[in-house]
């Protein structure tokens, strides 16, 4: 058993029940104000590193684009915006932050074809889509599983790109980081008034931080799970990363 799934099975001990039974309640919860919500968090900063995380992907006229974890659609909206032409797609389990995307989408003249599925387990044939994007979503996942369904779903030579917060290596700016989640966290929920799944899953979301991944240790998770020309960003002391990788 290699390192990297005894930690998958370490988050998944410790996760799952919440995974199973209240983070789905929890989205539903803050569907309509989630995009604000993480602007917040983020101190207006996410709108930028989403920027830099669109700037990354590379598309094409007429290539079929997945978003997994689609939410509230921003990424496909964006990618859009950036390539009218393309073919995009969204994976969520959310019906709720579905919803709210598809009515974005639309009032701003796009058409995104959304699926509501576990998205372990996409709805798609193999060697299908050009690109697959995953952004602000993968400490909530069984990661190798869902990475190995990207790497089955991708064309060869089809490309993942990764945008999502990230443990900081660093010792100290892990310690502060989690200080400030755990107070952003309340001062969110009492703003938005969040319902009571919500309010119990505040130590989840700082101790998800805590048992997931570096940027150094997901490009090497990529790499060993097939991935070729993997490379990772780390922003904001590594609290963030953008990750590239390419099915050979």
């Amino acid at each position: 058993m290699t390192n990297f799934q005894i930690k998958e099975d370490a988050r998944r001990e410790a996760f799952e029940a919440i995974w199973e039974s209240k983070i789905n309640a929890v989205f539903a919860d803050v569907a309509a104000t989630y995009d604000k919500a993480n602007d917040f968090a983020s101190l207006g900063m996410l709108k930028g590193l989403r920027r830099r995380f669109i700037a990354s992907i590379d598309v094409q006229p007429g290539q079929r684009v997945l978003d997994v974890c689609a939410g509230t659609n921003v990424i496909g909206i964006e990618l859009l915006k950036k390539q009218p032409e393309l073919d995009v797609y969204a994976v969520d389990r959310s019906d709720a932050m579905q919803r709210v995307g598809k009515e974005r989408a639309l009032r701003q003249g796009f058409d995104i074809k959304g699926h509501i599925c576990d998205v372990h387990k996409l709805p798609f044939p193999d060697n299908h889509f050009d690109a697959v994007t995953l952004q602000y979503a993968t400490r909530h996942l069984r990661v190798i599983d869902v990475f190995l369904e990207i790497n089955r779903v991708l064309k060869p030579g089809g490309k993942f790109y990764h945008f999502d917060m990230l443990r900081p290596a660093n010792k100290l700016i892990e310690e502060i980081y989690c200080l400030y989640l755990k107070g952003c966290l309340s001062a969110i929920s009492w703003a938005i008034r969040s319902g009571p799944d919500a309010m119990a899953c505040h130590n989840y979301f700082v101790d998800a931080i805590r048992l997931f991944y570096s940027t150094e240790e997901l490009s090497r998770l990529l790499s060993e799970l097939g991935f070729d020309d993997v490379t990772g960003r780390s922003l904001l002391g590594g609290t963030v990363a953008i990750h590239k990788a390419c099915k050979t």
